[in-house]
């Protein structure tokens, strides 16, 4: 039988940076990973813009086909996954929908997507 040889684990562990925070558990990642998704597509990124770009924060459904040069039943299908995504709330008033972002959803996009660099480490945040 040959015997294997011994890796160094303080070579190996020197190359690598620490974690900084704690990564997103697989639940975290179901989740964010649907959100994402809902972003993908660009129509709804613009609506995302739009609505958060209104006075207020919100914005009537009735003042978001214009500017995407969609019908309304397309845009009310954006609005419906932006809203099953957490994206968005939907205010019912009369016959008219309003719509406004929800801003710790873009929050938790945001936190998942910012590095920490530790500036004096000479790393960015990967490997060797």
């Amino acid at each position: 039988m040959t015997a294997l040889p011994l890796t160094d684990v303080t070579a190996v562990a020197a190359c690598c940076a620490p974690l900084t925070r704690e990564p997103v558990t697989a639940d975290e990642a179901e989740k964010l990973a649907g959100i994402f998704k809902a972003v993908a597509d660009p129509a709804r990124l613009r609506l995302l813009s739009i609505i958060a770009s209104h006075d207020g924060g919100e914005a009537c459904v009735c003042d978001l086909t214009e500017p995407l040069e969609l019908s309304q039943p397309t845009v009310s299908h954006h609005l419906k996954v932006l809203v099953e995504a957490g994206l968005v709330t939907r205010d019912k008033r009369g016959r008219w929908a309003y719509f406004a972002v929800v801003p710790d959803a873009l929050d938790a996009l945001g936190k998942v997507l910012t590095t920490r660099h530790n500036p004096g480490s000479g790393k960015a945040g990967g490997c060797c």
